[in-house]
């Protein structure tokens, strides 16, 4: 029967199987190539919770989910088109998720008496034989047989060529995509470009998989996703960890300071020490520290000495910054803290998504302690929030948190990328000696009550550091109680007037006034475009802000509000944005959260908010 090529406006793919089936390296590959066909798209990478998890078991599965097409997306989708199941965990783990009529891939091989004793299926109920997958359309291979096959002649070993399984799945895919194994072909050639024997073992996978698709007799529909419609430009595909260390290194160079990172391992902020670490030609320095407090002191230590310090870390690391910070913020030194949040509390969810530390980043600290925090809120907008949080550092003279998440971290997305022309000027100060002689005030403020940077060893400069409160102005020890008040006052006043420096806050998308207000912030940003667009068009005046800047506050975020009758949060979380906007506006803010380790879904906030318009 000839194959049948169909126009798809959208596709949404789940890849599943153990952690070692290489499962997000395939995704991240037809994710590359997809983008440099010109499809807009958003991922989802869904890691295990542990490193080594037990295999073939539902706690050890590994996903990565992509949707793509030639419409705007905003959001990695909700149920799946298609789903790859490399056996009987993955099969159970996700195929409440594939929408009725779509497609499942199975690898047969996966689904044998062991592999679903593990998957916790009942031992006389295979489900490719019950009717589990009735409604589906069913491909059924078995890949890691007709993978070993392939590379029959190869000199690598059985768990080697196993490896290679994944190579075959993205071939099958890139032929029913109408998708060239070029991009594949370029990776694997630079990868193992030195390991011949796995170099030709994957690309004899990848050619099997894909003439197995060309071939077999049940795959009659080929599809093709024409490029969206996207504004003219240079684009890549980013990552937001990736996004982050570029706006950094961008700041760094646009401020003509050198960039010291102290951070220690966390997930899932540890990639950026990783990648921050191949810039040392940009003068980058890394340090990679004993532990959480040695790391945020050295990057004030650097801060000190007149380099643009940061420190990264995720909701655990924050706690134990939390000491050290209040010591940034009673110095009034430029840094950068980087919070990637999981779940919590404690260890609670390391490779899963929250948006759990909010409070934490305004409150979390000993005493009056004010310190600014902005949010990013999509895998590309990391480079602009990046360079923003740098420029309130060094300009206003205070460290500053800058809220990201693992879904945006490791969430992946197509970025038009700047010339360097366009990106705006950053301008940095020191504090000079005083030529008519007269001693220097190290607490003398400017308009934006921000104090001087003073560089260690610079003659006249000579001052007091330390955590004890300060004299204002002279900077000396002062335990004096109407000096305290004063000080916590104006460090208070500092933060707030930063609102005079920042853009008002303004409408995303949809009605600027009306029923209802979807005010988002950080990785919300995706499904909250998605749900406003969705109601638009059907007629309901709703309109979507989301906030970047949550201390201080936009000036006119109030008055923004107050033209809707109604205003929703949602948050992957408890609810800590809905009480902050509660307790400063006394509006009557209702929350919609959700505390499961994944992002807010279209349908379920969409049907929320239409009951409320009903």
């Amino acid at each position: 029967m000839a194959t049948l090529t169909q126009e798809k406006q959208a596709v949404i793919i789940k890849f599943a199987g153990d952690s070692g089936d290489g499962m997000q390296l395939t995704g991240g590959l037809f994710t590359d190539d997809t983008a440099i066909s010109g499809s807009d798209l958003a991922t989802f990478p869904d890691f295990p919770a542990e490193i080594r998890a037990p295999i073939g078991t539902l706690a050890g599965v590994s996903g990565f989910q992509l949707h793509f097409g030639s419409e705007r997306i905003y959001t990695p989708g909700d149920r799946y088109d298609v789903l790859v199941a490399m056996n009987a965990a993955a099969l159970k783990s996700n195929i409440s998720n594939v929408r009725k009529g779509g497609t499942i891939i199975i690898n047969e091989d996966g689904f044998d008496s062991k592999n679903l004793r593990l998957a916790k299926y009942d031992e006389d109920k295979n489900p490719l034989d019950d009717n589990t997958l009735e409604g589906f359309e069913t491909i059924k291979i078995p890949v890691t047989k007709l993978t070993r096959e392939a590379i029959s002649e190869s000199t690598l070993g059985t768990k080697e060529k196993d490896r290679c399984k994944n190579m075959f799945v993205l071939g099958f895919l890139l032929w029913r995509y109408s998708r060239s194994m070029d991009t594949t072909t370029k990776f694997l050639n630079a990868k193992f470009k030195n390991k011949p024997d796995i170099l030709d073992a994957n690309q004899k996978a990848l050619m099997a998989g894909y003439n197995l698709a060309d071939t077999m007799e049940v795959v009659q529909d080929r599809y093709v996703v024409k490029p969206a419609k996207l504004a003219p430009g240079k684009y890549r595909s980013i990552m937001g960890n990736d996004a982050l260390v570029m706006g950094l290194v961008t700041a760094s160079k646009k401020l003509g300071l050198s960039l010291f990172y102290g951070s220690y391992p966390i997930t899932p902020a540890s990639s950026i020490l990783h990648s921050l670490s191949k810039y040392k030609n940009f003068g980058v320095r890394t340090f990679q520290a004993e532990d959480e407090i040695a790391a945020v002191s050295s990057a004030i230590g650097a801060s000190y000495g007149g380099s643009l310090g940061i420190t990264g870390t995720s909701g655990p690391g924050l706690a134990l910054k939390g000491e050290a910070m209040g010591l940034a913020v009673m110095l009034e030194l430029p840094l950068v803290v980087i919070d990637v949040q999981r779940g919590g509390p404690s260890t609670g969810l390391p490779t899963k998504t929250e948006q759990s530390d909010l409070l934490q980043a305004l409150y979390g600290r000993n005493g009056e302690c004010p310190m600014p925090v902005i949010a990013s809120s999509t895998p590309s907008d990391c480079f602009e929030v990046a360079m923003e949080a740098c420029r309130i550092a060094v300009q206003h003279m205070t460290p500053v948190v800058l809220l990201s998440d693992g879904y945006i971290a490791n969430g992946a997305e197509p970025w038009r990328f700047p010339k360097a022309s366009d990106i705006p000027e950053m301008k940095v100060s020191f504090a000079k000696q005083n030529e008519n002689g007269e001693p220097f005030m190290p607490y003398q403020r400017d308009e934006k009550l921000a104090r001087q940077w003073a560089i260690p060893g610079t003659p006249g400069l000579l001052h007091r550091v330390g955590g004890i409160e300060k004299e204002d102005v002279t900077g000396n020890i002062s335990y004096d109680p109407a000096n305290h008040e004063h000080m916590v006052k104006t460090r208070e006043r500092k933060v707030e007037m930063i609102a005079d420096y920042i853009p008002e806050q303004k409408i995303e998308s949809g009605h600027e006034s009306g029923s209802l207000l979807l005010l988002g912030w950080g990785s919300t940003y995706g499904v909250c475009e998605a749900v406003t667009n969705s109601l638009t068009k059907m007629g309901y005046s709703v309109g979507h802000a989301h906030l970047r800047y949550l201390r201080p506050f936009p000036r006119n975020l109030e008055e923004l509000m107050k033209r809707f009758d109604k205003i929703v949060i949602p948050e992957i979380n408890n609810g800590q944005l809905v009480k902050v906007i509660r307790d400063k506006y006394l509006l009557p803010a209702i929350p919609y959260n959700k505390i499961q380790g994944t992002p807010i879904a279209h349908e379920e906030l969409f049907d929320f908010v239409l009951n409320l318009l009903k």
